[in-house]
């Protein structure tokens, strides 16, 4: 299951050696409900390698503004605290897959 990420606790996640998958997405949002059992599915099969976590744009307004989010769903895929790579809006689970296995490189 994706890990529910606050802005308390998303500093100590930055200091993991794995790499981190975030979903930013909004109660509200059409796109981030048919992108949501992706995620979850991701974070099932990837969770001995990476931390795969969701990121409520309504009520974490520190991360929101930390990495400028304006559309969602977007999903950042950082490694070393740095973002190497980000998809807006929806995509297919093969699409994210693939950028989870180059985070893995």
């Amino acid at each position: 299951m994706a890990l529910e990420i606050t802005d308390a606790s998303f500093e100590d996640l930055l200091q993991s050696d794995k790499p981190l998958v975030i979903d930013f997405w909004a109660e509200w949002c059409g796109p981030c409900r048919m992108v949501g059992p992706i995620v979850e599915e991701l974070a099932e099969e990837y969770a001995d390698k990476v931390i795969i976590g969701k990121v409520d744009t309504e009520s974490n307004d520190d991360i929101v503004g930390r990495y400028g989010i304006r559309n969602i769903p977007t999903i950042l895929f950082i490694k070393n605290g740095e973002v190497v790579d980000k998809q807006v809006g929806a995509a297919q689970k093969a699409v994210l897959a693939e950028k989870i296995e180059n985070l893995l490189k």
